[in-house]
């Protein structure tokens, strides 16, 4: 399962092997000083923005990867059978994505970890 953790002054998505394949990327990495809003959203649907990039999409069963939209372009990692709350990172324009969102088995712990770091 994906993980957001901050190694030094970095946000990293690590994504198993097969999230790898899905997304059609590597692990996702993002500085924390480009963090704006950190917040954990309880439906998955609300978390998913814009429209079906590159990536792998299954309705009503996962989301990996980008979906661009009008303000930008997200990084998905997002399960939605594991009913579990989705971690959404809001990330300032000189960020690659506007938003990561990600599945997280701990996402409050997670949530606060982020803005602690980030200094929110």
């Amino acid at each position: 399962m994906a993980r957001l953790v901050v190694e030094d002054d970095e946000l990293i998505v690590h994504l198993s092997w097969w999230e790898k394949v899905a997304a059609r990327r590597r692990d996702v990495r993002a500085p924390v000083s480009a963090i704006h809003q950190v917040s954990v959203e309880p439906d998955w649907w609300r978390a998913l923005r814009g429209v079906r990039g590159r990536g792998t999409w299954i309705p009503g069963v996962l989301s990996y990867g980008i979906r661009p939209h009008p303000q930008g372009k997200d990084f998905t990692a997002v399960r939605v059978r594991a009913h579990q709350p989705v971690v959404c990172v809001d990330l300032w324009r000189s960020s690659p994505y506007a938003r990561l969102a990600v599945t997280d088995p701990d996402p409050d712990g997670t949530a606060r970890a982020i803005r602690t770091a980030a200094g929110i």
